[in-house]
């Protein structure tokens, strides 16, 4: 099949898909937080639920189980 240069519904799909994941790793990174008694400020919040990067969310979930204010994932 040639590409027309348009999305395709297939290209829908992958992309929320990807954004669904993202989602679930903001929460899980706010979840261990919480689970912790670490306070969020909105701000930290928002930079949390903003990232699409599973990389980068993947490396703040390790790190919310240690860290001591949630400002320090971003060190």
């Amino acid at each position: 099949m040639r590409k027309t240069g348009l999305p395709t519904l297939e290209d829908y799909a992958n992309e929320h898909e990807a954004r669904g994941e993202a989602r679930g790793e903001a929460k899980s990174v706010l979840l261990v937080l919480e689970a912790r008694g670490v306070p969020v400020s909105d701000g930290v919040r928002e930079r949390i639920s903003a990232c699409m990067d599973l990389d980068q969310l993947e490396r703040w979930v390790k790190r919310a189980t240690s860290v001591e204010a949630a400002e320090e994932l971003f060190i």
